[in-house]
């Protein structure tokens, strides 16, 4: 990334903050996801994702992100879940989905999480206690 300054924010462990910075740094990527909002769009990236996203100014990372729905890394190069939920969408997975596969659990596992009280907050340290 760019020449960012420190943020207090930076050491919550496993969580990207979506701010100014990176709003800047996923323009294009957010740009690109909130076009699949229009049936044309998704048709025309449905038939070849990659001449698609090259019609876009995005940053290969950004692009092989997408490519491979890795959805962790399209946030960590500044994709806003709420832009990026139009590519899940397009791919016909639910929301639930999607998260689920952030977190590295089943779907089945993430529902499960969440409709007993979400993660537990044990063992989640900043950084800096970690070391």
């Amino acid at each position: 990334m760019s020449n960012r300054l420190p943020q207090p924010y930076d050491d919550i462990p496993g969580t990207t903050i979506f701010d100014a910075h990176m709003a800047r740094e996923g323009y294009h990527l957010n740009q690109f996801a909130m076009s699949l909002m229009k049936a044309p769009n998704r048709e025309r990236f449905r038939a070849d994702e990659r001449t698609y996203l090259d019609t876009w100014p995005m940053s290969e990372d950004q692009k092989q992100a997408v490519l491979a729905r890795d959805y962790n890394r399209m946030m960590a190069l500044g994709g806003n879940v709420y832009f990026l939920a139009k590519i899940f969408s397009t791919d016909g997975l639910s929301f639930q989905h999607a998260a689920a596969t952030m977190t590295g659990m089943t779907q089945e596992e993430y529902r499960d999480m969440m409709l007993n009280g979400g993660r537990s907050p044990e063992g989640n340290l900043y950084k800096k206690e970690g070391e």
